[in-house]
C-alpha cells in the first residue's frame, strides 16, 4: 500500500512542515493550479517524489517532443516530475496524466474537447506500451462526474474513454472548488475518481 498525498487549486493551512510531516506519505501528487515554490516545498520536505500536471492558471510547462512524439520535461517546479501526457512510475506506482482544463479563454494549458480527445489518444497508446496504470492524474474532472455547467469548469468527454481503457484504481482530479463541502467520491467500474481539493490522503 502507497500512502499519497494528494494536492490541487489551494495551499492548504494544515500542509505546513509539521503537519506534512505527520502525515508520512510515500509520494505527492498534484493535480494543478498550486504554487510552483509550494510544490518545491512538498519535495524539499517530505524528500519524496513529486509527480504534477499543470492547471489551467498554470504557466505552460510543455517542453519539446522528442523523435517518436514522447515529451521532454520543460520548465517545471525543482523535485517535480510533469507527468502531462506521459505514463510515469514514482513509488512503484504507474501514473497516467494529463493536465490543463477545457478552453474558455486564450491562457495557456487550455484544450478543445477534440484537443483532449486527440492528447487522451495519445497518452492511451502510450499507457498500452507501458503496461496497466494505477492512477490517472488530471486536472478537470470527466464531463458529467463532477464538474460544474460554467465553461470554465466544464468536464472532459476525453476522460470517459481513458477510464474505460485504463481502468485506474484512482482517478485523482482538481479543478472544481468545494468551497466548503466536500464533493463525495464518484466510482466508474473499478475506478474511484475523487476531488483532491485542496489535499486528501490516500492509500493506493
Amino acid at each position: 500500500m502507497v500512502r499519497v498525498l494528494a494536492v490541487a487549486d489551494e495551499v492548504a493551512p494544515r500542509v505546513d512542515d509539521v503537519g506534512v510531516r505527520s502525515l508520512r506519505p510515500d509520494l505527492v501528487l498534484a493535480a494543478g493550479d498550486l504554487p510552483w515554490d509550494y510544490l518545491e516545498f512538498l519535495s524539499s520536505c517530505l524528500d519524496v517524489p513529486v509527480v504534477f500536471v499543470p492547471g489551467n492558471h498554470d504557466p505552460a510547462v510543455a517542453g519539446r517532443t522528442a523523435w517518436g512524439g514522447d515529451p521532454i520535461d520543460g520548465v517545471r517546479p525543482h523535485g517535480g516530475v510533469n507527468a502531462d501526457g506521459r505514463v510515469v512510475e514514482a513509488a512503484g506506482l504507474r501514473i497516467a496524466g494529463l493536465g490543463g482544463s477545457v478552453r474558455y479563454n486564450r491562457g495557456p494549458n487550455q484544450y478543445t474537447q477534440r484537443e483532449y480527445a486527440r492528447r487522451a489518444r495519445r497518452l492511451t497508446r502510450r499507457a498500452r506500451r507501458s503496461g496497466p496504470v494505477d492512477v490517472l492524474l488530471t486536472h478537470a474532472p470527466p464531463r458529467g462526474l463532477g464538474d460544474e455547467d460554467d465553461p470554465t469548469h466544464v468536464g472532459v468527454d476525453a476522460m470517459h474513454g481513458l477510464l474505460s481503457t485504463l481502468e485506474p484504481r484512482w482517478h485523482v482530479h482538481g479543478h472544481i472548488h468545494p468551497y466548503g463541502f466536500p464533493r463525495p467520491d464518484r466510482h466508474v467500474g473499478p475506478t474511484t475518481i475523487t476531488n483532491v481539493v485542496p489535499w486528501r490522503l490516500l492509500e493506493v
